[in-house]
């Protein structure tokens, strides 16, 4: 009887070996799989824009919408040259950026930041590129090194008008980063003072939270990144974690009374190098006025 005790126990003991094993090895292989295979790739997400609030000459309008680059996290070089053949490939007629281009941690050298300049130059918008700096931005001079080489428009709490086959124009506003910057809202949206009518507006900001910032304004789309949607994220769960500014906003779309807020993914990552059930992405919104 004691023998059959003795037995059972060390059963019992090998089976939560094994089971410890076999938590172990899930483990490294999900942890494997998130720094190296979930980080690599695009997806392409499109979302139909519909609205009667622009001519029809808007019929087709296409933008390309990139965000949360960290460049030298998990996007090196090789990484961006593919991610801009795709985008020109899609044939956009605006490309906006809402933040975050080198990540924090990253020294480039002389070398490496003029191959990355070089590398943007190949970013063909039919009209041209936007841009507003994400909070990373402000942990080095990158972001001014690499778009004051470029014919990139930084919209720092102001506007721009962009026209498309038509004299009625969208007005794209862009605000500086919530959590590092110093947002001008009244500047940003100084243009309420200019017209008499109401323009289709399509507001660009790095957080999404700062949507809470503009409600009192009228706008119509809201780009944002920031939250990576998650970075690493769980079936039926979502996000684990998202950062200050995009604790109440930061899946990929959220009503805002008659507004749209889109969050994009992100092509790098922030923290630590990995994601999960979480691409990196860019956004393309096709708009439909017809």
């Amino acid at each position: 009887m004691e023998e059959n005790i003795e037995i059972k126990e060390k059963n019992n003991k090998l089976h939560i070996v094994k089971i410890i094993i076999i938590t172990i090895f899930t483990i490294s292989l999900v942890c494997l799989y998130a720094r190296f295979i979930a980080t690599s790739g695009l997806q392409i997400k499109e979302y139909p824009i519909k609205t009667t609030s622009l001519s029809e000459a808007y019929d087709g309008f296409k933008i390309i919408h990139l965000s949360d680059i960290h460049y030298g996290s998990t996007i090196k070089l090789k990484e961006l040259k593919k991610v801009i053949k795709k985008i020109n490939e899609l044939k956009p007629d605006i490309i906006v950026f809402t933040g975050d281009l080198v990540d924090k941690d990253v020294k480039l050298d002389d070398k490496e930041l003029t191959e990355v300049i070089k590398a943007f130059r190949e970013l063909d918008a039919k009209i041209e590129t936007l841009a507003v700096m994400g909070n990373h931005d402000y942990d080095h001079n990158y972001f001014h090194e690499i778009t004051s080489n470029l014919e990139w428009h930084v919209l720092d709490n102001t506007y721009e008008y962009v026209f498309y086959k038509t004299n009625d124009p969208i007005i794209f506003v862009g605000l500086d980063d919530l959590t590092r910057g110093n947002p001008d809202y009244v500047n940003a949206f100084s243009f309420l003072n200019e017209i008499n009518q109401d323009l289709y507006t399509i507001v660009l900001a790095h957080e999404p939270d700062q949507v809470n910032e503009i409600k009192n304004y009228n706008f119509d789309l809201v780009l944002s990144g920031h939250s990576h949607l998650g970075q690493i994220r769980l079936p039926l769960i979502g996000a684990i974690y998202t950062p200050k500014g995009s604790k109440k906003y930061y899946d990929e779309h959220y009503k805002i009374n008659n507004a749209n807020l889109y969050i994009n993914g992100g092509l790098g990552t922030s923290t630590i190098k990995m994601r999960l059930f979480n691409r990196p992405s860019i956004n393309l919104y096709r708009f439909y006025t017809k």
